[in-house]
């Protein structure tokens, strides 16, 4: 296996992983925890409750569009 398999191999693992986070934890529970402490808070701010369902809705292209900044490059190196 050649260096330049191994960095592609690399970058499609951490392609996946960056995507999982970005879009499981960041913006899905993130987004859920955003919206459940403004609920709780004293004053509601409408925005961040906004923020908060607006990285739920989108969690799945966050993570998706997260994931192929790295995965994509890593797959054109091992397929070079």
């Amino acid at each position: 296996m050649s260096g330049i398999r191994l960095v592609g191999i690399l970058m499609c693992i951490a392609g996946v992983a960056t995507g999982l986070y970005a879009g499981v934890w960041w913006a899905f529970i993130g987004g859920i925890m955003d919206v459940i402490t403004e609920i709780r808070a004293d004053e509601l701010d409408a925005m961040n409750i906004a923020i908060g369902i607006a990285k739920v809705m989108f969690a799945g292209a966050i993570g998706s569009f997260s994931a192929m900044v790295l995965f994509v490059p890593g797959l054109a190196l091992i397929k070079a």
